[in-house]
């Protein structure tokens, strides 16, 4: 076996994505304005890192914009910021909270979400979280949790729900 070899085989691979998709029964506009102007009527309140409980869950519709939460005590706590905002196509967001499910301006992953027309009043939503070697030593822990069923799977069912309403 020549040394290339050896290493590729001895290199520890690990995802560093996660991938989820739905289908809405909703057209595509829709679906992109529920995701993104909708954010609040479908984040799950308990999905928060504030200090208090979260009142409001925020997405800015402009790239650059902010996404954070409004405590009910009236703090803020951002999340990220967004990176690419291409209505109702796709959206990146900057995922900018750590291991220790904090905000944290240094680290970036990433997390794209595509919206494709399945038929006129259809449309397939795919999330990919991407980037997360990025967050060091807690990457394949937190990888578990966002493939878990309380990570995006279940996060993009509550949206599903309400884009359907």
């Amino acid at each position: 076996m020549r040394d290339r070899e050896r290493a590729v085989l001895t290199t520890p691979q690990t995802e560093t994505s996660v991938r989820k998709s739905v289908s809405v029964e909703a057209d595509r506009e829709h679906a992109f304005d529920v995701f993104t102007q909708g954010f609040d009527s479908w984040w799950l309140r308990s999905h928060h890192i504030g200090d208090a409980e979260m009142d409001v869950a925020v997405m800015e519709p402009w790239e650059g914009g902010r996404w954070y939460e409004k405590g009910v005590d009236g703090s803020e706590c951002d999340w990220g910021y967004v990176i690419v905002w291409d209505p109702p196509r796709r959206l990146v967001l900057a995922w900018q909270i750590n291991g220790e499910w904090k905000f944290d301006a240094s680290l970036v992953t990433e997390v794209e979400v595509v919206f494709t027309e399945e038929t006129p009043t259809r449309t397939r939503v795919e999330l990919e979280h991407r980037d997360l070697h990025r967050m060091g030593q807690a990457a394949e822990e937190i990888r578990g949790v966002f493939e878990s069923e309380n990570g995006w799977a279940g996060i993009l069912r509550h949206f599903a729900a309400q884009a359907e309403v």
